[in-house]
């Protein structure tokens, strides 16, 4: 293993069961987090509507998509969902409390953000489930898959942007 793999196993192993410990935190509750009643309630107050729909589309995307981050399994969709999801959270919940992680702001989201699109303009590394099964996609696709997920993640926010205000607005 050559240090350049070893970074990118690094940096897919961190990244990658950060993000799914935060799915488990929704989904399950684990490690103090809210399981999937009060992260179902905190998707509606955050104007996601079905909250339900997009509770379960949040959690899986940083349960499953954490772990093939991880692994190294499908990388380049799994990068391209975890970079949606994160320009989601960080214009959504954290854009409005500043840069500075001390006050909820995007430091850390952005963190893991700019990773999860560092890996997949890199690609998973030779350690890997993607290079062991001999699955790999060239650059532009990868390019692509990248666009396809900022672009999914700014619709995100404009949807839930726009049923927010269409709920306020039929609000007695």
């Amino acid at each position: 293993m050559d240090p350049n793999d070893a970074g990118v196993l690094l940096l897919r192993l961190v990244i990658g069961l950060t993000f799914a410990a935060h799915g488990a935190q929704k989904a399950f509750g684990w490690w103090g987090g809210p399981g999937w009643d009060r992260w179902q309630a905190a998707m509606n107050g955050m104007g996601f509507r079905p909250a339900g729909l997009f509770a379960t589309v949040s959690i899986g995307a940083e349960l499953v998509g954490g772990l093939c981050l991880a692994l190294g399994l499908l990388t380049p969709l799994a990068a391209a969902v975890l970079t949606a999801h994160s320009i989601v959270i960080i214009l959504k919940v954290h854009a409005p409390n500043g840069f500075w992680n001390r006050s909820q702001g995007i430091e850390y989201p952005l963190v893991l953000g700019a990773s999860a699109v560092a890996i997949e303009l890199t690609g998973p590394g030779l350690v890997s489930l993607d290079a062991a099964a001999g699955f790999a996609l060239s650059p532009a696709i990868r390019v692509i898959l990248l666009l396809v997920g900022v672009a999914g993640g700014l619709l995100t926010v404009a949807l839930a942007e726009s049923s927010d205000r269409t709920a306020v607005s039929r609000r007695p």
